[in-house]
């Protein structure tokens, strides 16, 4: 299969783009079924003439070119209708029917606010695609997405949690006129994904209720089935709480497919140099080093602990809080007392086996470095964060 994908280099395109040529390169076999050949990508600095050649041989074709920001308001017609325009007059030249997505926008509804050149460009984009179809037979998907974010999304563009992004991960101020303002925000990820299913016949058809998009399998129109709805007000709090990350530890909730996981990601795209890494406070001593990596708020947090040799460390037990021990590195024996008892569970523990260990409740527990020139490096695992005012943590010797 061919594929052509105009507006290549924009955000949209470049993500698919990455996505096609590792399904095609065989770095990704989640769609068995994608049988990729070339891949044709055409944006502005392309040559033209490509453009002739590229429709004849496409198999599928994906139209993302188009103008968001134009300086001179009849670039909006220019760039969102008569480059697609252009685009099916060459396809009818060489009489290739191949399917032709479309992306538009949810403003070309033309709805309230979305009544502006942009949307009326959109719209008449639209409508010439339709035509198209009605007069070759050919597939069209016109897709009408609403805002989108994700990595490679341009900052101070024309996307708000990109600028957000931006902004907070480098420490630039933020303009926030109305907290209360919600948007329909699309995930490149899932996007990516349906153009996935689409070029393999799955796509997912909706109409439109006014700016809603309703899911309808013989919708004239496509839709992303997955979208979020938040306020930019709990956008910034949101931000705001991964920025203070590598000083509280605390990893925020991120379940999986919410918006706060897809957030993070595209918060982490954002970060410079100097806070992709950052320090982690070491407490030492005479015995070796104790540093807390990662908390969160309701699976507890992980450790690393560090015994010079011949080293014991522990000597306590926990009512309620238990543990995981994962030696990564050295030699050690793990001791365990059930307290009112005498009998001791012996676990000899070594870098070249990992094993995860349980601390049990009740019992306590100590870690001795057996070596006489390693460290011992032991990853901790607590099903709590450590309070300092309840610390459950009581000394007494194995």
């Amino acid at each position: 299969m061919n594929i052509l994908v105009t507006g290549a280099k924009g955000f949209v395109g470049k993500n698919l783009c990455e996505s096609l040529k590792n399904i095609r390169d065989g770095k990704d076999k989640t769609r068995p079924e994608l049988n990729i050949s070339k891949i044709f990508e055409y944006d502005l600095d392309t040559n033209s003439d490509l453009l002739d050649e590229y429709a004849q041989k496409a198999d599928f074709v994906f139209n993302l070119a188009g103008v968001n920001r134009p300086q001179n308001p009849e670039e909006f017609m220019q760039g969102n209708c008569d480059f697609a325009g252009n685009l099916l007059n060459l396809l009818k030249k060489h009489k290739n029917t191949c399917p032709v997505m479309l992306s538009s926008s949810i403003q070309a509804t033309c709805i309230g606010r979305y009544d502006s050149d942009y949307g009326r460009s959109k719209k008449a984009g639209e409508e010439l695609l339709f035509s198209y179809s009605e007069e070759t037979g050919a597939t069209v998907l016109v897709y009408r997405f609403p805002n989108l974010f994700g990595k490679w999304c341009r900052p101070n563009y024309n996307s708000a949690v990109a600028t957000f992004c931006n902004n907070i991960a480098n420490d630039l101020p933020i303009t926030v006129s109305d907290r209360n303002v919600e948007l329909e925000l699309l995930y490149i990820d899932d996007l990516v994904s349906e153009m996935l299913d689409a070029l393999e016949g799955k796509e997912h058809h909706a109409e439109f209720d006014g700016i809603n998009t309703v899911l309808k399998s013989d919708g004239k129109y496509c839709a992303v089935p997955v979208t979020h709805k938040v306020t930019l007000g709990r956008i910034v709090d949101i931000l705001e709480s991964f920025k203070t990350q590598p000083e509280t530890l605390v990893m925020p909730e991120i379940p999986q497919n919410s918006f706060e996981k897809k957030l993070y990601s595209t918060y982490l795209s954002y970060l410079p140099k100097e806070k992709v890494s950052f320090p982690l406070k070491m407490n030492e001593d005479t015995r070796g080093s104790f540093t807390e990596i990662l908390k969160t708020k309701n699976n507890g947090q992980f450790s690393v602990n560090v015994s010079k040799p011949g080293i014991t460390k522990g000597q306590h037990w926990h009512h309620s809080k238990w543990e995981f021990f994962i030696v990564v590195s050295g030699k050690g024996l793990i001791q365990q007392r059930k307290i009112g008892t005498d009998e001791i569970l012996n676990f000899y523990v070594s870098g070249d086996k990992i094993e995860a260990v349980h601390m049990l409740p009740g019992y306590t527990h100590n870690i001795i470095n057996l070596s006489e020139t390693e460290n011992l490096v032991t990853l901790m695992w607590a099903n709590e964060q450590f309070d300092k005012n309840r610390p459950d943590t009581f000394y007494e010797e194995v």
